[in-house]
């Protein structure tokens, strides 16, 4: 891409043109792909450990490839590729002991602080 998050009336991006979009050696590994009103779409492939932190926004995860382990600040529940992942803003999350192939289609919308309480 040219540096500018599309936007539009459609878009679509396979995941392997997404995840060639990642620069290897970054540390952070997420790549905004689309926005459209308050959704933002990115692409986020750890390696080695999650180090995100709460996000203030609402967020979706579609897990595209890989499988590991889901920490959701209380609890762990496994998760592999075509999972849906809901993390409401501000709640701490990560992925854990994931594989090296691992990445999530990320979907951040709403308001700063969540739809809900």
């Amino acid at each position: 891409m040219n540096g500018e998050i599309p936007s539009g009336a459609t878009f679509q991006l396979a995941v392997s043109e997404a995840a060639g979009q990642l620069d290897d050696r970054s540390a952070l590994r997420s790549i905004p792909l689309f926005r459209h009103g308050t959704l933002l779409v990115k692409y986020y492939a750890p390696r080695g450990t999650d180090q995100q932190t709460p996000h203030t926004r609402d967020e979706i995860y579609v897990v595209a490839r890989g499988r590991g382990v889901f920490f959701d600040g209380a609890s762990r529940r496994p998760f592999a590729a075509g999972d849906l992942i809901f993390a409401r803003a501000g709640v701490e999350h990560r992925f854990e002991d994931f594989s090296q192939d691992f990445g999530v289609w990320v979907m951040f919308y709403g308001p700063e602080g969540g739809e809900a309480t």
